[in-house]
């Protein structure tokens, strides 16, 4: 007897539709996609170097003539070390993801903001024709000098995010540690190819947060707003010419760029230990078990700690507030913090 000729076919439908759904939620809970298991949303290089022919590798570069460039070396006479100074190349097969069309001027009222996360659709079309595949996993590679180039990575990361995509990680140490260990690179120029990746949801309300939900977080007190700048920009000895009051949000953390990485010889950073990072985040008063929000000057750097608090610490209402304080002092809010410089 078959199992169609014992159950209607309306129970039949909904239990193939309750294993689809179940077969989905395990795949993502394990990030397991087309016979390849991401460990996380950091690999290592050997695991890359292993898996280069399962996953679609993406270099995020800011300088994107470094993609067709020569590395660049200096070697200390007496020891004879070396050490990186410039990334030059990329790893075989990878494609280029230049940073600049990731980000864009909208309008928010009456106001211009730069630096935003472009609309859906805008996105989708330029992961496409970026050459980015839809239901294979991707490898995001920074330039892996300083944590600047890492957060370029991490910030397409939090972008493809918000737009539903889990199936991806940030290789640690990026093309400077790579270029280390030895492995081999290519300088061939990038080639014009037509990808497949779509929008899979709009998770804004998830990971992204506006102005207003950030002074509902400063008034209510509710949990944490991170700043990630750097101290000098947190304290008002220093801002950016698109930044038009010094000092930070009231009531801010700091978790400064230079805490969240940490220097390997030769040249290049990497990520810090989870365990690190739960320990700094709550030697500096952040609550991991409440809300937070980060933010920088753009919503760049601020990339930094999202990723920490919500990829690495599983901190689940972590969000990055895209307009940062580009958007804030363009909307007269207040700040506070600002060391009067004499």
């Amino acid at each position: 007897m078959t199992l169609s000729k014992t159950l209607p076919a309306s129970v039949m439908r909904r239990g193939l539709f309750k294993l689809a759904v179940s077969v989905g939620v395990l795949c993502g809970a394990g990030l397991s996609w087309a016979g390849v298991t991401l460990p996380g949303p950091v690999v290592d290089s050997a695991w890359l170097a292993a898996n280069l022919d399962k996953v679609q590798v993406f270099e995020v570069r800011a300088n994107v003539k470094s993609f067709t460039g020569a590395p660049e070396f200096e070697t200390d006479a007496k020891s004879g070390k070396k050490t990186l100074v410039e990334v030059g190349g990329h790893i075989p097969g990878s494609r280029l993801m230049d940073t600049k069309p990731l980000r864009v001027d909208r309008k928010i009222g009456e106001l211009t903001v730069k630096y935003m996360i472009p609309e859906g659709p805008a996105f989708e079309k330029v992961m496409q024709a970026m050459g980015v595949d839809a239901d294979k996993p991707i490898v995001l590679v920074p330039l892996g000098l300083d944590m600047t180039d890492l957060d370029d990575a991490l910030r397409a990361h939090w972008q493809l995010k918000v737009y539903g995509e889990d199936n991806m990680a940030v290789l640690d140490g990026g093309m400077a540690n790579w270029l280390l260990e030895g492995r081999a690179h290519s300088s061939e120029a990038a080639t014009a190819r037509q990808g497949s990746w779509k929008v899979k949801a709009d998770r804004s309300a998830q990971y992204m947060a506006d102005s207003q939900a950030v002074a509902d977080a400063v008034a209510a007190k509710s949990g944490s707003v991170v700043d990630g700048r750097d101290l000098r920009s947190f304290h008002g000895l220093a801002k950016r010419d698109y930044v038009h009051a010094a000092g930070h949000i009231p009531g801010a953390k700091v978790l400064p760029p230079e805490l969240l990485n940490r220097p390997v010889a030769g040249g290049a950073v990497k990520l810090q230990s989870t365990a690190t990072y739960r320990a700094l985040v709550a030697a500096l008063g952040i609550d991991a078990d409440k809300p937070a929000i980060a933010y920088c000057n753009s919503g760049h750097l601020a990339s930094g700690p999202w990723f920490v608090m919500s990829e690495l610490l599983g901190m689940r209402n972590a969000r990055l507030y895209d307009g940062s304080m580009h958007q804030w002092t363009l909307e007269k809010r207040p700040v506070e913090g600002a060391i009067p410089l004499q």
